[in-house]
């Protein structure tokens, strides 16, 4: 078997960041400059809660977050389906060798299914499960790493050999966005109990969404709030 490495985590650094609550309640109030508008009265926190509330979402959409993403395949390919507001760079398998990096998750993953497709959910496993999970992860990787670095060494190009790898191999790619699509992924990509329209994501994934939430949180107060109290729906 090749010699692999394992993770159980995930990454989403925030690496590059042009985000404040004051630049949405300026590009709100552009649109009234020279106008008697209750709104241009509005305190910060209040004038932000109306635009979340109300779904004025533009104003929201002159920030950016960058964040670094080291995370499985499968993952990525979630991620790269939000197209509105995102923009995404990733390492190549035709252009570097890959790294014998994998995900296995973590013994408090759940992993039984329970339920019919569309109202199904997950549960716990036993450690049988997980230990079969595990076994049987290691094997698949270990002999498709194994493959793949005999495909290199013999010569074959580096954008064919990587065909045999499966999708829990780690990747890492940028991702830039708005405060708007960041709390639209958030919406689709995280479960919380206070989101009015119920939301259920891959565990993975959403570990990847709970990362960018915090910055999110950090550097728009106001705005994560508002996110918040409005039912987690992006405006």
């Amino acid at each position: 078997m090749a010699d692999i490495q394992i993770r159980s985590d995930v990454t989403a650094k925030l690496v590059n960041i042009s985000a404040n609550d004051a630049m949405v309640a300026k590009a709100a109030r552009v649109s009234t400059i020279g106008r008697n508008s209750a709104a241009d009265d509005l305190p910060t926190e209040r004038l932000i809660n109306y635009l979340m509330r109300d779904r004025h979402g533009s104003p929201f959409e002159h920030t950016s977050f960058t964040f670094l993403v080291e995370a499985p395949i499968f993952v990525a390919r979630e991620h790269m389906r939000h197209r509105a507001g995102w923009s995404y760079n990733e390492e190549s398998g035709r252009y570097k060798e890959l790294e014998g990096m994998f995900y296995v998750p973590s013994s408090d993953r759940a992993l039984v299914q329970v339920g019919k497709p569309g109202a199904y959910s997950f549960k716990g496993g036993s450690d049988a499960h997980f230990a079969r999970m595990a076994s049987n992860m290691l094997e698949a990787y270990g002999e498709a790493f194994l493959a793949y670095k005999d495909m290199l060494k013999a010569g074959i190009a580096r954008e064919v050999a990587r065909m045999v790898l499966p999708v829990g191999l780690f990747t890492s790619y940028y991702a830039t966005c708005n405060a708007r699509s960041l709390m639209h992924f958030l919406s689709l990509r995280t479960i919380s109990e206070g989101s009015r329209f119920p939301s259920f994501p891959q565990r993975e994934i959403e570990m990847v969404a709970e990362r960018m939430e915090r910055e999110l949180a950090l550097s728009m107060p106001h705005t994560y709030a508002a996110f918040v109290k409005n039912g987690r729906v992006a405006p």
